[in-house]
């Protein structure tokens, strides 16, 4: 059976006083989801500190454990500094910085050495459903993005629609169940433990729509933006998914 994992993405956002919306996390009990907090990197260390159960992320790291890369951070700079996971593949880092599925395979790998889970995100832009080609797109990346050597313990796989991520539009619940019941088929073929690794959906999860979207087949959880950076949102969120 796949992990239930709420997942938050802080992005580029939050300093030393908003660590007490996670305290505020750390305070729930009785969660039988997985929680994750992934704030910038600066407040890593912190976090670890006031996380209790809550497990704490990386937006990023590099493809390289050390090295001449100026700005950038090793997967094995987060496992010291108390992270568990690491989100690889965000369509911002796609966007931004150039990622192609072949550095986000990179990353991903890298993040498995020290023993942190991969959060690998993967989604069609607005062209891109509109042109019908989602379950090509994301069959591509799913392909290139994902190492020979992914598990349900090591990696989890988020679907995020581009065009969804920040905007409060939000797909049907069935084509969400589309994209994941393809997902489910393609791992299931491609690696042992297919079948039982989580897959989340991220892009304008909210506390009033959570719950619909939970009960989606394959979805196993979210990856969740803004709807993180407030406990009394998040946690929300969290109810939901311990509740489907």
């Amino acid at each position: 059976m796949a992990r239930k994992i709420a997942a938050g993405n802080w992005k580029m956002n939050g300093l030393g006083a908003d660590l007490a919306e996670l305290e505020t996390l750390a305070g729930r009990s009785g969660d039988a989801a997985e929680v994750v907090i992934c704030p910038p990197a600066t407040l890593i260390s912190r976090a670890v500190a006031k996380a209790g159960s809550v497990a704490i992320g990386g937006q990023d790291c590099h493809a390289a454990e050390t090295g001449a890369h100026t700005g950038d951070v090793s997967a094995l700079m987060l496992k010291e500094a108390g992270a568990g996971f690491v989100i690889t593949g965000h369509s911002e880092r796609r966007a931004d910085h150039g990622e192609s599925d072949a550095d986000v395979a990179a990353k991903t790998e890298a993040a498995w050495a020290p023993g942190l889970t991969a959060i690998v995100c993967i989604g069609e832009s607005l062209e891109e459903r509109e042109g019908g080609r989602t379950l090509e797109v994301v069959g591509s990346q799913l392909a290139g993005s994902l190492p020979a050597g992914a598990t349900p313990q090591n990696t989890v796989i988020a679907y995020e629609p581009i065009w969804a991520i920040g905007t409060g539009k939000v797909p049907s619940l069935e084509e969400i169940a589309e994209v994941h019941a393809f997902m489910r088929e393609k791992l299931s073929a491609r690696f042992e433990g297919g079948a039982e690794m989580a897959l989340l959906y991220g892009g304008s999860v909210k506390p009033g729509n959570a719950a619909e979207i939970f009960g989606v087949p394959h979805v196993n959880g979210a990856l969740v933006g803004g709807a993180s950076l407030k406990a009394s949102d998040f946690g929300g969120i969290i109810d939901a998914l311990n509740a489907a």
